[in-house]
């Protein structure tokens, strides 16, 4: 079950494209955090979704946003995408144990072992102000993420 708008978001340590601790907690009363589950790196429609954020990074990154990426993909597989495709945002990993925070968040496909669309904004507080779950194959809007990240700013 994805969690609920005015909610407490699941807190989550995972590894980075460079290896690095990512803590969900390590923003609160910094910055709001945009939570972005996708399925696989190197896919078509998460290329085009994280390249969207990436040529538009002002209107998803700040200094009051930060962008985290998340799939089921090692840390090695997410720096070769990021070198690819020049992405300056973190993208982690829930490799192992497989899925677990997508588990958590309501968006893991245990048949195909990925994780699903999903978006949560987490304001400074912790407290999750916006949520979508879309299926795979459908492709989100993100005209609504900027929504939600003028209603928090």
């Amino acid at each position: 079950m994805a969690p609920e708008v005015g909610t407490e978001a699941p807190d989550f340590t995972l590894k980075d494209q460079n290896n690095q601790d990512v803590t969900l907690s390590s923003f609160r009363g910094r910055r709001n955090v945009l939570v972005v589950f996708y399925p696989f790196a190197f896919s078509g429609i998460c290329t085009g979704e994280l390249c969207a954020i990436r040529d538009d990074i002002g209107s998803f990154q700040n200094e009051d946003v930060q962008v985290l990426g998340v799939s089921v993909d090692h840390v090695f597989a997410l720096k070769a995408w990021a070198i690819q495709e020049a992405y300056q945002f973190p993208l982690l990993s829930d490799f192992w144990p497989h899925g677990e925070l997508a588990k958590t968040y309501g968006v893991f496909n245990a048949d195909r072992g990925m994780a699903v669309r999903g978006t949560f904004l987490v304001d400074k507080a912790g407290i999750v102000r916006f949520a979508e779950v879309n299926a795979p194959g459908e492709a989100r809007d993100q005209d609504a993420w900027k929504k939600a990240l003028a209603s928090v700013a």
